[in-house]
């Protein structure tokens, strides 16, 4: 299996790489919807239309793109596992992997909260929260490109 996966490398790297875009176009677009919606009036036209992109932009997108990512990268390690796992590099990335998953179940209690009408954060914290996966994906980029040690 490993041999296999060792020739194909390039294809799972591909495939985990545009998994990955979409991954983090749904995570830092997610957010600024949720930014407009706090400011929606509740059962209005406009907080009903924010519900429906809500819920498809998480599911039809931001949560294949995640379980894509993640089995191709787990893929990817499975492959060359022992020539990076020994590397600090690879463990400050897997750390962040996890916070931007961690990230992402966040982001659906939210779609979760306005779905119900249940919402309670301010368009303010949305603007926040809403920098966060691009702080991570900024870092984990450069720990995998630059593999600064």
């Amino acid at each position: 299996m490993q041999d296999f996966l060792n020739m194909y490398y390039d294809w799972l790297r591909s495939f985990h790489i545009i998994a990955v875009i979409s991954w983090m176009a749904g995570m830092l677009y997610l957010p600024r919807l949720f930014v407009y919606h706090a400011d929606a009036p509740t059962g209005s036209d406009m907080s009903e239309t924010f519900k429906i992109m809500e819920r498809k932009l998480l599911r039809i997108i931001i949560n294949p793109a995640m379980i894509i990512a993640w089995f191709f990268g787990i893929l990817m390690l499975y492959a060359l596992g022992s020539l990076f796992m020994a590397e600090p590099w690879m463990h400050v990335k897997l750390l962040l992997i996890v916070l931007m998953t961690a990230m992402h179940h966040v982001y659906a209690r939210h779609v979760k909260s306005f779905a119900e009408d249940k919402n309670k954060k301010s368009a303010k914290y949305f603007r926040v929260i809403n920098e966060l996966p691009a702080i991570l994906m900024i870092i984990i980029v450069i720990m995998a490109v630059a593999e600064p040690f």
